[in-house]
């Protein structure tokens, strides 16, 4: 498999990001761009964009994409699986999306092992309508519905997809990453390659979640939310592989 040096061909060429200075998506763009390149299935791939900062995953991707009603992405990719097996189904979804509304459609196509790779972007947080809480927001987190912190009694727990899913039989690849620092953002890239070859190889469901910046809604600078994903976020949402059945590795 060969490297990409320069722009990946998976990228619009010419289109700039219009993420906030700081966010996350920009990288995991590139990184899932890279690992399509190297993969060498850009012409099989096709994306699916939810509703969320993740839906401007189409004006970026060159490669085949579709927009998906919110928290719907499994199971889109579901169907297109089945009847374009021979298809690369990459589902970019955030915390929103995956955790909240589409929690039933990640559950049930992992369980039933689907042959696709789920991309999970997990800022903690609704980002492009205002920085509410989110399923995955933490205890004691402010946000524009929590702004005293989220308490436990009326919100409860922050979810925890991969341990949620690594507890099911059938799915092939659980893990979690993030983008806080170059050695994480190597890791997530090695993962998402493994989830992408995965499902080429036909093993079954795989999902990496990467815990992802949004100073924004966090109202901390670009590197202090470097620093809130590698202490308080982590602590919550340890990195690692939850799940392996073919060779069951730790992410280091």
């Amino acid at each position: 498999m060969k490297k990409v040096f320069g722009r990946p061909r998976a990228l619009k060429e010419g289109v700039r990001f219009h993420y906030c200075p700081g966010c996350g998506h920009s990288i995991l763009h590139r990184i899932v761009a890279e690992c399509v390149d190297e993969l060498g299935i850009r012409e099989r791939a096709i994306g699916i964009a939810p509703v969320g900062c993740a839906v401007y995953a189409y004006d970026y991707f060159d490669f085949d994409m579709i927009e998906v009603p919110h928290g719907r992405p499994p199971a889109a990719a579901t169907g297109l699986k089945r009847v374009l097996p021979d298809r690369i189904l990459i589902s970019y979804q955030g915390d929103g999306d995956l955790a909240a509304i589409g929690t039933a459609e990640i559950v049930h196509a992992a369980n039933r092992g689907e042959n696709i790779t789920v991309i999970f972007v997990n800022n903690a947080i609704y980002g492009m309508t205002g920085g509410q809480m989110a399923p995955t927001t933490i205890l004691g987190q402010k946000t524009t519905t929590t702004p005293l912190g989220r308490q436990a009694g009326p919100a409860g727990y922050p979810l925890k997809v991969c341990e949620l899913l690594a507890a099911l039989d059938a799915p092939a690849f659980i893990a979690r990453s993030s983008v806080d620092n170059p050695k994480n953002v190597a890791a997530t890239k090695k993962l998402i390659k493994q989830a992408l070859q995965y499902q080429i190889d036909g093993r079954g469901f795989s999902m990496v979640e990467v815990l992802s910046p949004c100073p924004t809604d966090w109202k901390l600078s670009p590197s202090e939310s470097l620093k809130w994903i590698s202490g308080p976020l982590m602590e919550v949402f340890p990195t690692g592989i939850f799940r392996d059945k073919y060779q069951g590795k730790d992410v280091s």
